[in-house]
């Protein structure tokens, strides 16, 4: 029987794909640190207090792709190329999601709407990725091997989350409303096409290497484009909600440092 656990299970057995799927993961978090970085160097005069908070998101970024290095090295493993139409941070970029590239190289302070742009971006990629972790957390929070990197990962983007959930509504409250809205919705429905390619991709990408016979990628090919479909009618909605998190202040202190996996 097919199951998220025992897919996962599969893909953590085999060291070409264990070491495809932690070279994606860490491509995409390494990608989010610098894009953090650059975004807390750039942030507007009247936003200076948000760059520390900023940059902590991408130190925690930065922590993962290490993590996901380490689990390789663990292995004795190292990193393969990121295929290309894997690479959703990339893919996110072309669809004009986000602030482009060139923006964040140069040095020009960034608007106010940008930062608006760039937590709007975040609250929709940080709610894929609490609840990628979140899966991953139920299933092998306690695995002797990857069970720590899961947990500190996942309680990570639980924060991430949360600070952008408490930001969006104080720019809100500052009569930004209409912008964030319309910004989040645009956001969720360009990110649930570019995560369902993703998906179909990584899949196809995985089967090849574990020699799926045809029926169980089809199988999978035909969940990932129900989920698209659940997603389109009315599961994006979840991504463009904004309520007061629990966690208040969730990248107010220090980062959380790595312990060493290797």
């Amino acid at each position: 029987m097919l199951s998220a656990k025992s897919l996962f299970q599969e893909i953590l057995d085999n060291d070409e794909s264990f070491r495809l799927f932690c070279s994606i993961a860490a491509s995409g978090e390494t990608q989010g640190g610098w894009e953090n970085a650059r975004i807390a160097a750039l942030v507007p005069p009247g936003e200076r207090e948000l760059a520390p908070r900023i940059t902590r998101h991408g130190v925690d970024e930065d922590k993962h792709g290490r993590i996901f290095n380490a689990l390789m090295k663990k292995r004795g493993l190292s990193p393969v190329e990121v295929p290309a139409d894997t690479d959703y941070t990339m893919l996110l970029e072309r669809q004009g999601i986000g602030l482009a590239h060139d923006k964040l190289k140069s040095d020009e302070p960034l608007s106010v709407q940008d930062i608006v742009t760039y937590l709007a971006h975040s609250r929709v990629t940080e709610q894929r990725a609490s609840e990628q972790m979140d899966l991953l957390r139920k299933h092998f929070a306690d695995h002797p091997d990857i069970g720590r990197a899961v947990k500190m990962i996942s309680n990570d983007e639980d924060n991430h989350l949360a600070y952008c959930h408490e930001e969006l509504l104080r720019f809100a409250h500052a009569g930004h409303g209409p912008a964030i809205h319309q910004t989040l919705r645009e956001c969720a429905l360009a990110e649930i096409r570019v995560y369902r390619d993703v998906s179909l991709a990584v899949m196809d990408h995985m089967g090849r290497i574990l020699g799926w016979p045809k029926a169980k990628a089809s199988v999978l090919a035909a969940g990932i484009h129900a989920v698209y479909a659940y997603e389109r009618i009315a599961g994006w909605r979840r991504m463009v909600s904004l309520k007061m998190p629990e966690r208040r202040d969730a990248l107010g202190g220090p980062a959380t440092a790595a312990p060493e996996f290797a």
